[in-house]
């Protein structure tokens, strides 16, 4: 009887031992994985915009929110700026919606970079390149509104007085079309103190101009020859040097394009000298002044780069050039954003020279943050 209970304790210690052990086991794989996948997420880290195009100390970025997020490295935020690979290159993406908080005095948001020095066109060394793709603009919009359906990619942006614009880069889509236009503005420096008589002068690059539209507010005009389809690549070069503005535009499988503006001294200085075009599209809407004979001489002017949205929710009966009458949900992103009311944008390369001229640009931001 003795030994039977010894066999049975022995038995028991053994069983005992067992599970310990097991326990011990399980415990052991439970901390090696843990540890493994510590080493994973320490491993996969985020790529941020400046590992892909490393210029970000001389801008500071504006949220598709309206506020400023400001020198944008090592920083991303998955509603508006971050990362992508499209399974051969690394992009940065510029997104913004329709319709909410804006910068400034703007009624369009925008996610873009701002230059934190400005420099003097008459004495200017500057240049500004890119290569992008636009992914997306707005689905919705009236089709008579010139600026519906487009995105503004790069400008040049005045810091002083007006703030006026001696270049903004468009790309515009129609829904149901294959391909898009390329085109390029000048805005007036409106000469006296009234600037609500600014208007721009648009040239095409590829496909049609700003002035293009359709007859009614869902009839759209014919598709662009030679245009761009979303998400074909193109590259722009600004330069600004002694006063001349050059501007290159290449794509593959299109013709390279290049511009020549004096922004020192205008053309446009009597109402004789406005374009045809200004005349049609914008006298219009009151949009009929003249410019300084200096154009921008003497004030400070600075790039921006991204996707500055052209579509907005206010009503054409506003501005039939302007105000597009789109989709924006009350302001609501995440609905923008699933039903193609937005901008996008993926930048591939970019790179900056700033002149030692430049000063900082601080003031354009205390003004509008």
């Amino acid at each position: 009887m003795k030994m039977i209970k010894k066999q049975h304790n022995l038995v028991l210690g053994l069983s005992l031992l067992s599970i310990g052990l097991l326990n011990s086991c399980k415990d052991q794989v439970k901390t090696n994985t843990n540890k493994v996948n510590t080493v994973i997420k320490d491993t996969i880290k985020v790529k941020y915009a400046n590992s892909v195009i490393p210029f970000f100390d001389n801008w500071k970025l504006i949220l598709g929110d309206g506020s400023n997020a400001g020198i944008a490295n090592n920083f991303e935020n998955k509603d508006f700026f971050y990362t992508t690979n499209d399974g051969k290159t690394d992009w940065v993406v510029f997104k913004t919606p329709n319709g909410g908080d804006t910068h400034g005095t703007s009624n369009n948001t925008r996610t873009e970079l701002a230059q934190i020095k400005k420099w003097y066109p008459k004495t200017a060394n500057d240049k500004l390149t890119a290569t992008l793709k636009v992914m997306n603009v707005s689905a919705t919009g009236d089709a008579r509104v010139a600026a519906t359906h487009s995105v503004v990619v790069g400008q040049i942006h005045s810091a002083d007085a007006f703030e006026n614009e001696p270049l903004k880069i468009f790309y515009k889509k129609y829904p149901g079309h294959d391909k898009g236009s390329v085109f390029w503005h000048y805005e007036i420096n409106t000469a006296g103190d009234d600037n609500s008589k600014r208007w721009d002068y648009s040239s095409a690059v590829w496909g049609n101009d700003f002035s293009v539209v359709g007859s009614d507010a869902n009839t759209y005009p014919e598709q662009p020859k030679e245009g761009i389809a979303l998400g074909e690549e193109f590259s722009y070069t600004i330069e600004v040097k002694n006063g001349i503005m050059n501007l290159t535009f290449t794509s593959p499988g299109h013709e390279t394009k290049t511009f020549t503006k004096n922004i020192i001294q205008s053309e446009y200085t009597t109402v004789a000298d406005i374009p045809e075009q200004t005349k049609q599209l914008f006298f219009p809407i009151g949009q009929d002044g003249v410019e300084r004979p200096e154009a921008y001489t003497g004030e400070g002017c600075f790039f921006k780069l991204g996707a500055y949205n052209q579509t907005n929710g206010k009503s054409p009966d506003v501005n039939k050039n302007w105000c597009s009458g789109a989709q924006t949900h009350n302001g609501d992103i995440a609905k923008q954003y699933a039903d193609g009311n937005y901008a996008e944008v993926w930048f591939k390369t970019a790179s900056i020279s700033v002149s030692d001229a430049a000063v900082s640009n601080e003031g354009y931001f205390t003004k509008n943050d």
